[in-house]
């Protein structure tokens, strides 16, 4: 397939929004990647605006445990109440520690952690409130000792935890 002016026009947009050769040529169609780069050379096209890198795609979120138990209790045939009472267990539960602040009132965020800070994220990442717990950190561990203990779970807790959690789905199946 040969360069029409479209596609000549095509490729240079795609080239200053950083796109890499292989990912034009898939876009344009009937090229190949060697092709693109060849073009792009005659062209005499300069750098990017910004380098190619794979699309970042938002990070997947847990849905909100509250709803999905009382939906499994729901088609369990169970009220939810007694549905969350029944896995408070195997659901993690909020730990009511308050962050530590820095000396001037802000929240321990990732430019001022330090090693010897408890590094348990709290909030949503892409909101201005997150920061981390801040509170003296465990010897050998990343987190204070109350967070360490969510965090660490022995084998054998964990092993019994995941088959209660698959009883309670198959009576909700």
């Amino acid at each position: 397939m040969g360069w029409t002016e479209e596609r000549v026009t095509e490729l240079k947009k795609l080239w200053t929004e950083g796109h890499s050769a292989s990912q034009i040529a898939k876009r344009l169609g009937g090229v190949t990647r060697n092709a693109v780069i060849g073009k792009v050379h005659r062209l005499g096209l300069s750098g990017r605006a910004t380098p190619s890198r794979p699309v970042k795609r938002p990070p997947r979120l847990a849905r909100p445990k509250p709803q999905q138990v009382a939906r499994a209790a729901i088609r369990a045939g169970i009220s939810p109440a007694a549905a969350r009472e029944a896995l408070e267990p195997l659901m993690e539960r909020e730990l009511d520690i308050e962050p530590q602040r820095l000396p001037n009132g802000d929240i321990v965020t990732v430019m001022t952690v330090r090693d010897s800070m408890c590094k348990w994220p709290i909030g949503d990442p892409a909101e201005a409130t997150f920061g981390f717990c801040g509170h003296s950190a465990h010897p050998g561990s990343p987190y204070c000792a109350e967070h360490g203990r969510v965090a660490f779970q022995p084998a054998k807790k964990r092993e019994r935890r995941a088959r209660e959690l698959d009883y309670f789905q198959r009576l909700a199946g």
